[in-house]
């Protein structure tokens, strides 16, 4: 077993896994900023991620594909889910951030079934696929071992969002206000602030997150409705051991998820989807409070 484990093969299967991990971290990282932020348990995540990959399918499929309908797929996609996610913060949320907590799981579980519906009423039941573009087909080596070059650019991808997350929330203005609101909100609004806008951009930014992880991971599975159930519980299970509201946490834990559920298919084929809860169960038994501590 070790020997299979060790193998060339084995290590770029490992690889491509981990690419998975980036998609993981994208989504689970949205989450964690409409929970830390907002304390909205957004069960609707899931749908918008979906809403993204047929987004980016459909805007393809307009331009007649290529390298140039690729990139404003992935542009156009998380745009629409941003846009859509901005309509349910205006309209819904924002007049129900005072109510119980159990009221908002319910609203956000409503819309999971309404955009579910919407799915199908504009893209059918059918499974749908696109094709990366020409200049992420092939393979490249890395370390010697062959891999896609597809997923070779989400392995680059993941690095690149957190960076950029981390100096949204740190370094920028709208950041700092962001984490001072999730604590205080209502010192915030005393100096002048209008909370309501510093919640609806991040609310905004997370389903951005979300639909950018749909459009990203379009070319490497099937797109079909049903697509968000089994991400959208991995989701929350990484922002709960990753630490609320920590983007360092939300990647460690999407690590965590890749490696384990990578290496599982190996050592045990047919049960190899239960090796990243058993790791979330070591993980809250030892750290019950996630891995990294809370960013708000």
């Amino acid at each position: 077993m070790l020997e299979n484990l060790l193998s060339a093969g084995t290590l770029t299967q490992i690889l491509v896994g981990l690419s998975r991990t980036t998609i993981l971290f994208i989504v689970s990282s949205g989450l964690s900023l409409i929970l830390g932020v907002l304390r909205i348990p957004n069960i609707a995540h899931g749908s918008l991620y979906m809403i993204g990959a047929f987004s980016a399918y459909t805007v393809i499929q307009f331009l007649g594909g290529g390298t140039l309908a690729f990139w404003a797929a992935m542009v156009a996609g998380p745009l629409v889910v941003a846009a859509l996610g901005f309509l349910l913060e205006r309209g819904f949320f924002s007049y129900l951030y005072d109510r119980e907590h159990l009221m908002l799981l319910l609203l956000t579980f409503s819309f999971t079934l309404i955009l579910g519906d919407l799915v199908k009423i504009l893209w059918g039941s059918e499974y749908r696929s696109i094709t990366a573009p020409p200049i992420f087909r092939g393979s490249a080596e890395v370390f010697g071992l062959p891999i896609p070059q597809y997923n070779l650019f989400l392995l680059l991808v993941g690095p690149v969002i957190a960076v950029f997350l981390w100096l949204v929330i740190n370094r920028t203005r709208i950041g700092k206000i962001a984490r001072a609101a999730a604590v205080d909100s209502e010192m915030v609004s005393a100096v002048g602030i209008d909370v309501g806008w510093v919640f609806a951009f991040t609310f905004v930014l997370g389903c951005f997150l979300a639909g950018l992880g749909g459009a990203l991971v379009a070319p490497i599975v099937s797109i079909s409705l049903g697509m968000d159930h089994s991400l959208i519980m991995e989701a929350f299970l990484i922002v709960i051991i990753g630490g609320l509201g920590n983007i360092w946490g939300a990647l460690l834990g999407s690590l965590i998820f890749g490696l384990t559920q990578s290496l599982g298919i190996l050592v045990w084929p047919q049960f190899g989807i239960v090796f990243p809860y058993l790791a979330v169960v070591v993980v809250l038994v030892f750290r019950p409070k996630g891995l990294l501590r809370s960013a708000w």
